[in-house]
């Protein structure tokens, strides 16, 4: 999956970026403000601070919020293929760099789930797959947002595994996904000191 987005047009990613903030705005974003009343419920039930309860919390004019911060990546230039720099020797010979994708990116967070939106669309904006573990809190919450991209990349021709949530809350999960040396290329923790 990480390679067939990494190949991917601009036109495509934005594409996908576009269907996903056009879900998340119509009834599939009702469910995932549905999904997001199961997780506040549980959390009031386990005895989370109200700061934690509000960070957790979605309402329609949240996830609408969140369609339109993945509209403003769509927006964005896309990075992949952009020359950073450039010199000539003075043999005549033309060196440069040039932004490519990572491959699969790992991204550990908390209790935010409009964090699965933010990361799941910078992610296909840059042409990287992304495997997502979010905090328990927001499970399905997290859950609904990650099939609304996984069904906006397989509407577009791309495989829907490029943005792939952990199905689990298991916290050995964590450490499963950091020790895939070889197959997640980088991981990026989000979150408190001790998380990170």
């Amino acid at each position: 999956a990480s390679r067939q987005l990494a190949i991917a047009s601009t036109g495509t990613k934005n594409a996908v970026l576009l269907r996903a903030a056009a879900a998340l705005r119509g009834p599939e974003g009702d469910g995932v403000v549905e999904a997001n009343r199961k997780d506040v419920a549980a959390a009031q039930e386990r005895g989370l601070s109200g700061a934690m309860l509000e960070r957790l919390r979605l309402d329609r004019g949240r996830v609408d919020a969140v369609a339109e911060g993945v509209e403003q990546v769509a927006l964005l230039p896309d990075p992949v293929g952009e020359i950073v720099e450039q010199r000539k020797l003075p043999n005549g010979l033309s060196i440069g760099r040039m932004r490519t994708p990572i491959g699969l990116i790992g991204i550990i967070y908390e209790s935010r789930p409009n964090v699965t939106a933010d990361a799941a669309a910078l992610c296909i904006k840059s042409g990287n797959a992304c495997l997502l573990r979010g905090g328990s809190e927001a499970f399905h919450s997290n859950r609904a947002i990650a099939a609304i991209f996984a069904n906006a990349l397989r509407a577009e021709g791309l495989p829907e595994e490029a943005a792939c949530l952990l199905p689990t809350t298991d916290r050995e999960a964590t450490l499963v996904m950091i020790g895939l040396e070889g197959i997640v290329d980088l991981v990026i923790p989000r979150g408190g000191e001790a998380l990170i």
